[in-house]
């Protein structure tokens, strides 16, 4: 309760109207979670209304800042409370449009709370409350910074969360102490893997990659009349119960997540830096989707789902289904644990012979497995097959990924399945914990290939010259794609800068582990449906060459056989 003595009419009005602002801004941030996960109508207008309040709140403050601070008692961790809830909602509005310039917003308020120090007082106001609020501050602005790959900040930012953790569970003794010194361990460890091989400057200090879509990435293409698809929705589906994850995000999710993201533009309404006297929030434009009238052009919007149960995905899938444009198409990324039958004589191949884990849960209404039936949280390749009506691409990465190349195209409608292999030489089976090699080299292909052949870390110029190799691989590579006599599907979906990357990705990634001395048998292979030519792509003379001078290069030609031995 707020005491109004001693107040004059204008501060009286000034701190009713701040607490009205206050009040309204809560009550729209936690209908927040009201809102459904899916679809882009639903939650528009809200978002809308949410950013138009804190923009008022936030101006408020800046212009009263006198009055609040000695008429009502505003302190600094107030202030930055306003801020971190102004980051969450640029964050959550990125996930929901997948534009980037959203994330750099979200930076600016959270970089602007730790320079500002608005949490510094928190512990001295004697309240575990507010400094559980500091804390989960900090894991926030580690995720934005992970995303942005801001890797020199987010190591900064774990030492500082590990000393406020220390302070938190000294001071107050709290119940949650183990749960918070497991997100610590959760971070560090996915610091830890997120750089597969290490790239230095000369002085030896790492430099961070970024591995978003760039002018530079995509190798070009001649276009042709079948290539008349656009990449528009994505759901990103992981559970790898021995990966390393933080945040409802695995390593394989993020690494994906980036992979299907471009470069931000240069916006004009986009401010990267926030100003001494504070920033105001700005309220995004109506989101481009089909509602629009125009289909999205700079990125894909994405769902992401962690663990989810069979109906989040079916529903999110139906939802992506539903708003896709004319000529979109729709990706699905499996990244999860097998889901392996027990049927001994199988019939029908869409359920017979398993599919993925999406997670470990089990609805009460499905009770106890019986004997002989088939998983609740598993999807089956049989679970995909309404949603062949539209264009589809998989990705799965799972040990029981290969049964996912029966899937039918009963609409005749574009279809591609990538999958990745469903076992990895002995040696590297310990390194799965920090991600998948499937998902490494459609993201990072270099790094996979350093990965394999030994090579923790090159000096920067050596990368750089390395991946010369990498791009021309992926030149070629398009250009024998789109010179074969591969099925029509494939060329449907090259003309879409994100899939085609995918595609010469898979090349490179088969190419390497069918001449990689330690990769044995199809199992160790990856497969996509329809299959690629062998003679005309997969074996072609030029890209063998091409691997083994990258080889060369990084000085691991014994992992591959002598160039008699191809012959």
């Amino acid at each position: 309760m707020v005491m109004m003595a001693g107040m004059d009419d204008h501060e009286r009005k000034v701190v009713l109207e701040f607490c009205h602002l206050l009040e309204k801004s809560k009550q729209l941030f936690n209908g927040l979670r009201d809102l459904p996960q899916y679809g882009h109508k639903q939650w528009q207008g809200y978002f809308g209304r949410t950013f138009d309040v804190y923009t008022k709140l936030w101006k408020f403050q800046q212009q009263h800042r006198t009055i609040l601070d000695t008429k009502y008692g505003l302190k600094r961790w107030q202030i930055g409370e306003i801020a971190s809830k102004i980051g969450q909602l640029y964050y959550h509005y990125y996930l929901r449009t997948s534009e980037t310039s959203y994330l750099h917003e979200a930076y600016s308020f959270y970089a602007a709370i730790r320079g500002r120090a608005y949490y510094s007082r928190a512990a001295k106001e004697d309240r575990s409350d507010l400094m559980v609020k500091k804390l989960r501050y900090y894991a926030r602005f580690i995720v934005v910074c992970l995303l942005l790959n801001r890797m020199k900040l987010v190591r900064e930012l774990v030492q500082e969360l590990d000393a406020q953790i220390a302070d938190y569970t000294s001071t107050y003794e709290p119940d949650d102490q183990l749960e918070w010194n497991l997100v610590l361990d959760e971070i560090k460890a996915f610091v830890k893997a997120e750089s597969a091989v290490g790239v230095l400057h000369s002085d030896s200090n790492p430099i961070v990659l970024t591995h978003r879509l760039g002018p530079q990435t995509c190798p070009p293409v001649e276009r042709s009349p079948p290539m008349c698809l656009s990449l528009q929705e994505i759901l990103i589906v992981g559970n790898c119960a021995d990966q390393v994850k933080f945040s409802e995000l695995s390593m394989d999710m993020f690494r994906m997540l980036q992979t299907l993201e471009r470069e931000p533009r240069d916006d004009p309404n986009h401010l990267h830096d926030a100003s001494p006297a504070g920033r105001m929030p700005f309220r995004p434009g109506p989101y481009p989707g089909p509602e629009n009238g125009a289909p999205r052009r700079d990125n894909p919007h994405k769902y992401l789902l962690y663990r989810p149960t069979y109906s989040q995905v079916q529903v999110f899938l139906a939802s992506g289904f539903k708003e896709l444009p004319a000529n979109g198409a729709l990706l699905l990324y499996l990244s999860a644990d097998g889901c392996f039958s027990t049927v001994k004589h199988p019939e029908e191949m869409g359920y017979d012979l398993g599919g993925v884990s999406t997670c470990s849960k089990r609805d009460p209404e499905h009770g106890k497995r019986p004997a002989g039936g088939k998983e609740p949280h598993c999807l089956y390749p049989g679970d995909l097959y309404p949603f062949t009506r539209k264009p589809l691409f998989v990705v799965v990465d799972s040990d029981n990924s290969f049964v996912f190349q029966q899937i039918p195209r009963y609409f005749g409608q574009p279809l591609m399945v990538l999958m990745s292999p469903q076992d990895v030489p002995p040696t590297l089976r310990d390194l799965r914990h920090g991600g998948s090699l499937f998902t490494l080299f459609l993201h990072a292909p270099l790094a996979a290939f350093c990965l394999i052949c030994n090579v923790g870390s090159l000096p920067v110029q050596h990368w750089e010259r390395c991946q010369r190799y990498i791009e021309r691989f992926l030149n070629e590579a398009s250009q024998l794609v789109t010179r074969s006599r591969c099925e029509t599907s494939v060329l449907q979906f090259f003309g879409d800068d994100f899939l085609r990357l995918l595609l010469v990705r898979y090349v490179f990634c088969d190419v390497v582990l069918n001449l990689h001395r330690s990769f044995r048998g199809r199992q160790q292979r990856p497969r996509c449906h329809p299959p690629l030519p062998d003679a005309e792509v997969l074996e072609h003379p030029t890209l063998h060459h091409l691997v083994l001078d990258l080889a060369a290069c990084l000085d691991a030609r014994d992992h591959f056989p002598e160039s008699n031995e191809l012959a």
